[in-house]
């Protein structure tokens, strides 16, 4: 007999990847009306002379692949690339309160924009703008504001290198180092935790370092959604018997087993190959335990050792040539006891010493992350935790052996290394003297959670977003969106409507621009623009599809009209030159950042280059010049939880999105189907609060001034194997029941991945 589950939930047993992810590709380029022309664009996908996939930022084997997309990458493309218009007689037939009732999904899948808009409170629809007047317009409210400072300028990590740049140019220009990007809510953990550990905010390895591993371990990330073109690095560790060992709370099909599209023969046999050698589900918010655990596990296998006559399992050359506060940290883990780590973990003692044997066995070791690890209060300390474990063995600056920080959009790592930083250190700041003549401010700025509350108390006044969904990215719902309908000038710059743009300001104007499958034709022809993957490559990206309309202008020549009718003449910088070749806005780069030194003839070549990156040549940029052992004292996840009887919820992607962009209602891999509004919960915690499998309930944040603003009501209770304690629902919706004051206090990255959170049965209608 057929299990009773709730509607749309279904067992599902097949692989990740094989016919099904063909099936989807198939079914999305129907979907969007591309089915010939999707085809030929997919096949020039991080190609040499094609384009980069807007989707994730992992590497491309030397970028000369035939077939280098993923079934996500194919629904981003065919996402960018459709025939679909939002064009000037749809914003005829809809009005904004209509279109706010429409689903995030609804919005997006209406089409790409092809004409300049400004919202008209009188008819309540937004209308075409001429470039411009809309340009105009931007500009009187930015030099009405009384201080540079009552602005805020957002980046999406899908903007180029190029545009990035001359952003951060306008706005450094302009007078404020206000850059909330999404850096802030993802990987700034990374970007923190990291140089006082190593010297770089950056991972340390290469992809040909993966075929040098003998060992891999991941930690709180799914490729087989987010980053799928990893799944085949994965997949070839494992044929040559690499072990992945794997922690994280829900088994994910791809770490579980995968068919690899490319593999003829896996996909004739209908078979799949193995991922996870060993899956360990420790509880949500359990890394630092773990962490502390393995490390513990090591430091007693290198007594065991010693006591038996011989010399240890640590490098312990490595420690003391290269690394400072080896004893500290050996203190700290000695004083931890194991009852902690295995309460704090979910973890058995077992699981944890099996885990630690494999990584003492293993003379090069591979350490992957993502979200998982840094959205978290103590995201900071969970970085630096896996970099210390890293050490104890020397598994920094070798061949085949690293940390591996998987980051999301194509180019928030780029962003960010061109300057989208609201800390501006002193290298950038004489950068930009010595490129354009004058000196920037050099204050601190705000990130994103410090630009959020400006905005709500009042003290900005204006925002800018290249690119992005800033208001459904951000937690509390409630506050941001109310907050930002506030402004006196909110701009957009995109390519879909999402529903950040509806939140109306006095002033609000969307401004279409290309995708990066789009042709870019500048006065000098057309124009490639440059991206960096999670692993520090630096390559060019070419779109060749025409625009969706005549009226879109590019990233760059959108940041060059609102900067030349803000600025005017001030700092003298030819913004007409550097947009109509952009090899001279590249000239520019390597003036501001000597690692892009002779940047357009390295970039020509076939694969781009990679940035210097200190750690992975064991020179380490710190304060001590060493690589540092940091402490994270205790192992309480979050002094917030201490004394609270709460469920530990964390947010989740669908199989059917990316970030905030939701492609479709289906969650193949686990089961759901046609519908978004589920929590996943063990059926343990079901049962001890009266609940079942398809029960209604309502989700409350457990931090929050005032309960009743951080609430989500009538979703469906999904029983799944997930530890006790430990629930699961998707971002964005899931943002809502989140308070802005939970983040990691280090980093400003919000807790997106451990909000203490009830539950409670909804009364039946």
């Amino acid at each position: 007999m057929k299990d009773q589950r709730p509607e749309g939930i279904e067992r599902y047993d097949h692989p990740a990847g094989g016919w099904d992810a063909l099936k989807a590709v198939a079914k999305t380029l129907a979907h969007q009306q591309i089915v010939a022309q999707g085809s030929r664009t997919l096949l020039k996908a991080n190609q040499p002379e094609g384009f980069d996939c807007p989707g994730c930022a992992w590497p491309d084997p030397k970028h000369t692949s035939s077939f280098e997309f993923c079934e996500n990458g194919a629904k981003a493309i065919t996402w960018e690339s459709t025939a679909k218009r939002t064009d000037t007689a749809f914003f005829e037939q809809h009005s904004v309160a209509e279109l706010w009732s429409w689903t995030d999904h609804q919005l997006e899948d209406a089409g790409r924009l092809t004409s300049p808009l400004r919202y008209n409170p009188a008819s309540d629809h937004f209308e075409p703008i001429a470039w411009d007047d809309a340009f105009t317009q931007i500009a009187a409210e930015l030099n009405k504001l009384a201080d540079p400072d009552e602005a805020e300028f957002y980046t999406s990590g899908r903007a180029s290198n190029e545009a990035a740049f001359l952003y951060q140019l306008f706005v450094r220009g302009y007078g404020t180092n206000n850059f909330p990007d999404c850096s802030n809510m993802c990987h700034e953990a990374t970007s923190v935790g990291l140089p006082k550990s190593i010297g770089v905010g950056k991972g340390t390895v290469t992809l040909q370092d993966f075929h040098h591993a003998d060992a891999i371990f991941s930690f709180g990330h799914n490729p087989g959604t987010n980053h799928p073109r990893m799944m085949t690095t994965l997949h070839e560790a494992s044929r040559r018997g690499v072990p992945i060992v794997v922690f994280n709370p829900l088994k994910e099909r791809a770490l579980e087993r995968f068919a690899a599209p490319q593999d003829p023969i896996e996909m004739v046999t209908m078979s799949s190959t193995p991922i996870a050698s060993a899956y360990h589900q420790l509880r949500v918010g359990g890394d630092l335990g773990a962490l502390k655990g393995m490390m513990k596990a090591i430091f007693e296998t290198d007594q065991r050792d010693i006591d038996a006559g011989g010399s240890g399992v640590l490098d312990r050359a490595f420690i003391s040539e290269h690394t400072a506060g080896f004893d500290a940290l050996r203190a700290d883990i000695a004083s931890t006891s194991w009852d902690e780590i295995t309460a704090a973990s979910g973890l058995s003692r077992e699981a944890i010493e099996r885990a630690a044997a494999v990584y003492v066995k293993a003379k090069n070791v591979i350490i992957c992350y993502g979200m998982g690890i840094t959205q978290h209060a103590r995201g900071t300390q969970n970085v630096q935790q896996i970099a210390n474990l890293l050490m104890l063995r020397g598994n920094l600056g070798r061949q085949g052996a690293g940390i591996a920080p998987i980051r999301g959009h194509s180019n928030v790592q780029g962003d960010r290394t061109v300057g989208i930083t609201e800390i501006p250190n002193k290298a950038l700041i004489d950068g930009m003297e010595r490129a354009f003549g004058f000196r920037p401010k050099s204050d601190k700025g705000h990130n994103a959670i410090e630009a959020i509350e400006a905005i709500i108390a009042g003290q900005s006044k204006a925002l800018i977003c290249l690119g992005g969904n800033l208001a459904v990215a951000m937690s509390d719902h409630h506050a941001t969106f109310e907050g930002m309908r506030k402004l006196d000038l909110a701009v957009h710059i995109a390519t879909k409507l999402n529903r950040s743009q509806l939140l109306k300001a006095k002033t609000s104007i969307i401004l279409p621009c290309f995708g990066r499958t789009d042709l870019d034709t500048q006065a000098s022809g057309p124009q490639a623009v440059t991206v960096e993957d999670s692993m520090s490559m630096v390559h060019a990206s070419r779109g060749f599809l025409n625009p969706p309309g005549e009226l879109l202008r590019s990233e760059p020549a959108i940041i060059a009209g609102i900067a030349k009718a803000t600025l005017g003449g001030r700092h003298s910088i030819d913004w007409d030159g550097l947009i109509g070749d952009y090899d001279r806005i590249r000239d520019k780069i390597e003036v501001v950042f000597p690692d892009f030194a002779d940047f357009n003839t390295r970039v020509r070549k076939l694969g781009g280059f990679r940035l210097d990156v200190a750690a992975s040549f064991r020179r380490w940029n710190t304060e001590s010049g060493k690589a540092n052992f940091l402490l994270a004292p205790g192992l309480a996840e979050d002094p917030a939880l201490e004394g609270k009887q709460a469920l530990v919820l964390t947010t989740i992607r669908s199989h059917d999105q990316y970030n905030t962009t939701v492609y479709g209602l289906d969650d193949r891999y686990r089961g759901v189907f046609g519908r978004r509004d589920v929590i996943l919960m063990n059926a343990g915690d079901l049962a001890r609060r009266g609940l079942k499998d398809g029960d209604r309930i309502d989700i409350r944040g457990l931090i929050s001034d005032d309960p009743e603003d951080h609430v989500v009501s009538g979703f469906t209770a999904v029983a799944y194997d997930i530890p006790q304690g430990s629930i699961a629902g998707y971002y964005p919706e899931m943002n809502a029941v989140m308070s802005l004051r939970h983040f990691d206090h280090q980093s400003g990255t919000p807790s997106y991945k451990g909000v203490p959170v009830t539950v409670v049965g909804t009364p039946s209608q």
